[in-house]
């Protein structure tokens, strides 16, 4: 029994780590400073456990205490589902820069469990050592099963717990688990430990009932293989209209519709994406790297009747909400592609008027790969002689903010004979984040800059006056640290 519990306090070691990315995604997005914090005071936490185990151990090795430990990490465990939107929310709202705020979310949520899980597997060796001649093989075995555990747990939670249960319920799920791994541990307190289980198994049942109510009233908190996704209804600022948002990162709209007109352009942003339009009247495909909510390609195919839009989306479960909650429907001329954009563009051997890179959910989270100088190339080769690449990003226009801006600008002057970029909200706000839309051209003609209609001039009229070499290299895949460029300006 003693080895089964130390193969679930493996497990649930690693179940927690990963779904403790979805936890802090909403509030910290899931950018490589907050993998950092997780991986690096995880580790931390399990060698201060491992040390502290040994010692607990040597002084009391009783299994009555080890099932007691196993009973406070069921315990932790649940704790983090309780208190993780007051920490977040509270943290969040100190001002403190992304890396402290990744740091102390961490220390404080997932710190405590992983400290009483290393306690695990060496206080069970030190149980289990009968002869001096065989301490080598048990101490072996023991951590050899407290590590195919983690493999499991692993496997366990990328491939079937994040994708069909929402963090807090396999939170709730593996504070179960584990005090039966106490009473696997240890025959003692046998109520005490069914008691604890019982409990959490019924208020797992709560949430999920408690979920599916929130669904069925518009709000949904979902967690595919690749996103923690929130849809829920609000109200637009500007127009007073209802609207469908949904949110894959923090502090940023992933997508929007209008409840009254599926496939009006709700967001600023996305009627950017019209310059299109402008720059190549006579379209015929359309290759949309971004797929969420649907909201362009909704209006591609309601507004541009002979265009063909092939859409990639790498995240099947963003998709399904699309279909769900943002009336994307089946069309002849529209393909969905579940696929990364840039494992596409490697392989893409076709042709496209009109190319719309729209991956950059958040300043928290920058896809690199999209970023760089062969992602670049890739979509120059994609493009038909005339067309043009419109990319959305979030960035300041000037100063340390805007690193990412001129670094991408550099990236796209390297390939394009021409680039222009364009503020979507206030041209001369350089200091504060806003989306940006960078227009490149296959041509070197210049392209027209008038229009008649009254929006689309007023688009063209926030071009940007970018200087040349603004002191920021292009990006390359051996080198492209858009998280500094973002990160160290906080």
């Amino acid at each position: 029994m003693l080895e089964i519990s130390v193969f679930l306090c493996g497990a649930v070691v690693m179940v927690i780590e990963l779904t403790g990315s979805r936890v802090l995604a909403p509030y910290l997005g899931t950018s490589l400073v907050v993998w950092t914090s997780l991986i690096g005071i995880i580790l931390a936490s399990l060698s201060l456990g491992y040390w502290w185990g040994g010692r607990v151990a040597d002084r009391r090795p009783e299994a009555r205490l080890l099932g007691r430990i196993i009973l406070l990490a069921a315990l932790a465990t649940a704790a983090i589902a309780l208190t993780k939107s007051f920490v977040l929310g509270f943290l969040q709202s100190q001002g403190a820069g992304l890396h402290a705020a990744a740091v102390w979310s961490t220390l404080l949520l997932f710190a405590p469990p992983a400290v009483l899980l290393g306690m695990v597997a060496p206080f069970a060796v030190r149980l289990k050592l009968s002869d001096t001649q065989t301490s080598g093989r048990t101490a072996g075995d023991l951590y050899a099963i407290s590590t195919i555990g983690s493999i499991v747990g692993t496997f366990l939670a990328g491939f079937v717990l994040i994708a069909w249960l929402g963090s807090t319920n396999i939170l709730l799920l593996m504070a179960a688990v584990l005090a039966l791994a106490s009473l696997l541990a240890a025959r003692s307190g046998v109520r005490l430990k069914a008691a604890a289980c019982v409990l959490f198994l019924a208020a797992l049942l709560v949430t999920v009932d408690y979920d599916a109510r929130l669904a069925a009233g518009g709000f949904v908190d979902r967690d595919t293989a690749y996103n923690r996704v929130i849809v829920f209804k609000g109200v637009d600022d500007d127009t007073g209209r209802l609207m469908r948002v949904m949110i894959t990162g923090p502090q940023a709209t992933q997508s929007a519709m209008y409840m009254d007109a599926p496939a009006e352009l709700a967001l600023r942003y996305t009627r950017h994406f019209r310059l299109v339009e402008h720059f190549v009247p006579e379209m015929k495909r359309m290759l949309v790297l971004g797929g969420g909510g649907f909201s362009f390609p909704k209006y591609a195919l309601a507004h541009y009747p002979d265009v063909r839009v092939d859409v990639v989306e790498l995240d099947p479960g963003v998709t399904t909400l699309a279909r769900e909650y943002f009336e994307l429907k089946d069309h002849p001329r529209q393909r969905i592609i579940a696929e990364d954009a840039r494992t596409f563009l490697n392989r893409n051997r076709e042709s496209y008027d009109a190319i719309l890179c729209d991956t950059f959910n958040s300043h928290y989270a920058i896809p690199f790969h999209l970023t760089t100088l062969e992602a670049v190339q890739r979509m120059h080769a994609a493009l038909a002689p005339n067309g043009v690449v419109l990319v959305n990003l979030i960035s300041a226009l000037s100063g340390d903010r805007s690193r990412l801006f001129h670094a991408m600008f550099a990236t796209y002057t390297r390939v394009f004979p021409r680039v222009l970029a364009f503020a979507v909200r206030n041209p001369q706000d350089g200091a504060s984040w806003q989306n940006v839309m960078l227009a490149a051209f296959a041509s070197a003609d210049e392209p027209r800059l008038t229009a008649t209609d009254p929006e689309m001039a007023a688009m063209l009229a926030k071009r940007l006056d970018v200087p040349a070499g603004a002191g920021v290299a292009p990006l390359t895949d051996d080198y492209a640290p858009v998280d500094r460029f973002i990160m160290s300006a906080w």
